[in-house]
């Protein structure tokens, strides 16, 4: 009897999810184009003029969010001036992959790439943050050419004592992340969602109305919940792989962080030491700010952003539109 009742419980809870799935993407449906590559299948808007002057601006969110986290409080203030290009990291927002395996900013990277080489693009800034400043770094190692600038806001870049939240390894596991995701997450999300999210801004109040202009209720699908925790469970290795070769970026990098303010990615053991290795680095650490710097001093970020495109030689900002 007990089996009947859980068996259905769990039922009725998959069949909330599917038509919470539907109602979800329905308010907030894909904005810009798919562009395939080996692997997957990228969700791309682009902003601005297509001919500005300069490089384009590829912009990379994190984990936990989408494409939309990086539009308005950066991207279509850059737009006015320049080519920007917004991407959902693969298996997150509209972007889907074809493993949950293809966790790792290598193979991310690899996806990002192609997708910008199939638009023309050979060289672009990227305008990265916290999850994706590891896929940036990894993108200047392995891709040196098609990066001219890396702007990092709140990056991981190194392991870090402890792990990513006990949460995150069991929704990796097999079976019982799928079971979890396909039942509990999107009711329980629903929940949570705001809360989650205000505990990310700390300590600035999070903008009114950010888990719904952000497209953030899309995480709670189960595919991308699966996605993000894969992602999730796998950054630590990835990094301890990578930092090794940080003395290998060449390429201007400037990294954008909080103080002791942030709470989520410590500046500390992350952007201090990639700004004292990699060789063209510069630190701008902002008092009282937290990790979502590009909402906390979008001015900054934009600023700092225009001296590293204002300081290239023409011969090094040009790029293919």
């Amino acid at each position: 009897m007990v089996a009947v009742i859980i068996g259905a419980a769990l039922l009725v809870l998959a069949l909330i999810t599917q038509a919470g799935v539907l109602l979800v993407q329905r308010a907030h449906p894909v904005r810009g184009a798919i562009v395939e590559v080996s692997g997957a299948s990228l969700h791309i808007v682009e902003l601005g003029p297509r001919d500005a002057a300069g490089p384009p601006i590829v912009m990379l969110h994190g984990a936990s969010s989408n494409l939309e986290a990086m539009r308005r409080p950066l991207g279509e203030g850059l737009a006015k001036n320049h080519r920007v290009i917004l991407i959902d990291r693969p298996g997150h927002g509209w972007s889907t992959r074809a493993r949950l395996d293809d966790s790792t900013p290598e193979i991310q990277g690899r996806m990002v790439a192609e997708a910008l080489a199939r638009l023309g693009i050979t060289t672009a800034i990227f305008v990265v943050h916290s999850w994706a400043g590891a896929l940036g770094a990894r993108m200047a190692l392995d891709y040196p050419q098609a990066v001219a600038g890396l702007v990092m806001l709140a990056p991981v870049a190194y392991p870090w004592p402890g792990g990513v939240g006990r949460y995150n390894k069991i929704v990796a596991l097999p079976v019982i992340g799928p079971l979890l995701a396909y039942t509990i997450t999107l009711p329980l999300g629903a929940v949570l969602a705001e809360p989650g999210a205000r505990s990310v801004f700390f300590p600035q109040a999070m903008p009114d109305g950010y888990v719904r202009e952000t497209a953030t209720m899309l995480l709670l699908r189960p595919r991308e919940f699966l996605a993000n925790a894969h992602d999730l469970a796998t950054l630590k290795a990835a990094v301890a792989g990578q930092a090794p070769r940080y003395a290998e970026i060449k390429v201007p990098v400037t990294i954008i962080s909080g103080d002791g303010s942030d709470k989520t990615v410590s500046t500390h053991i992350h952007s201090q030491p990639l700004a004292a290795t990699a060789p063209n680095a510069k630190l701008v650490v902002l008092p009282g700010v937290g990790h979502m710097v590009q909402n906390a001093a979008p001015d900054r970020v934009m600023a700092e952003i225009e001296a590293m495109i204002g300081a290239m030689a023409p011969s090094t900002a040009a790029a293919v539109n």
